[in-house]
């Protein structure tokens, strides 16, 4: 069991909306799955915990897919969340690392790239699909996102996200907040809260420091302005399967499944996600047929 979790909660009196998770085992697992090294840690991690809190928006069956494409050394991040605290993600180029910025941080904007887009894709389950996309505008991801809402959803957010990497190449923290202002909110207190998000600790130290994701919160907002809704479970989780696939496969048409047969004398599949491998024989791609 994860001890990862996402706290859905209102400050101000409803005036300003909050979620903030911890995903250090979340991250944890992608990494293990696809070996990624630091940089390519911190970018996955920062995208995979800010889709995991964007799930935490959504209701029911709903789903996302977040795509940041900044034409780095990376190539693509993607992530996808639903409303029930799972996520899964994967990057083009896993193994993607460099040396230490100026300020001593991994460099997260060399490895994405800035020259791209950051796209959402939410499928709120009635045949309809909601899409809105915005520019890469530092690579960071954190400062990314809070542009994303500015400009595609309209609603005023401030996205912190960290991801904190051990010698060993594991995860030794992770995790985020993102705040979002209501419609007709105080103009003091949006003021008092920008005064605060600029001089508060970075996330990343916070999380260091075990902070859970409550205790994120107040170190934001005064204890007594904030009323906690409801805590999430959050894991890495995939539903891929074999069945999944041989759907795919046989979406493919008979003369490639016809070509496997005869030159592979059966099939196999990879999940993009989470690595997973899937064997075929050579009757299971004949009954397809």
């Amino acid at each position: 069991m994860t001890t990862d979790y996402i706290t859905k909660a209102l400050a101000y009196r409803g005036q300003i909306r909050v979620y903030s998770a911890i995903t250090t085992e979340t991250v944890q697992e992608a990494q293990t799955r696809h070996y990624t090294w630091p940089t390519a840690s911190a970018a996955l991690g920062r995208t995979m915990t800010a889709t995991l809190m964007m799930g935490a928006m959504l209701k029911g069956d709903q789903k996302l897919t977040v795509t940041i494409n900044g034409n780095g050394p990376i190539g693509q991040i993607i992530a996808d969340a639903d409303a029930k605290g799972h996520v899964r993600g994967y990057v083009t180029n896993p193994q993607t690392h460099f040396p230490l910025n100026d300020v001593g941080k991994l460099d997260v904007r060399r490895a994405v790239g800035v020259d791209g887009t950051l796209q959402v894709v939410k499928d709120v389950g009635m045949k309809d699909y909601f899409s809105g996309s915005s520019p890469i505008v530092s690579g960071e991801i954190g400062e990314d996102f809070t542009y994303y809402f500015a400009k595609s959803e309209q609603v005023p957010s401030s996205v912190g996200l960290g991801v904190l990497v051990n010698p060993d190449n594991s995860i030794k923290a992770a995790g985020g907040f993102i705040i979002q202002v209501m419609p007709g909110a105080d103009e003091k207190v949006i003021s008092h809260l920008e005064d605060t998000i600029t001089n508060m600790t970075p996330v990343s130290k916070l999380i260091d420091q075990g902070l859970s994701p409550e205790e994120l919160i107040y170190e934001i907002f005064e204890k007594e302005e904030v009323q906690i809704l409801e805590n999430v479970p959050a894991s890495f989780e995939c539903k891929c399967g074999h069945d999944k696939f041989l759907k795919a496969i046989k979406s493919l048409g008979e003369a490639e499944i016809e070509d496997m047969i005869e030159k592979d004398k059966g099939a196999e599949a990879e999940c993009h996600f989470c690595r997973n491998k899937y064997q075929y024989s050579e009757d299971e791609l004949k009954a397809l047929l």
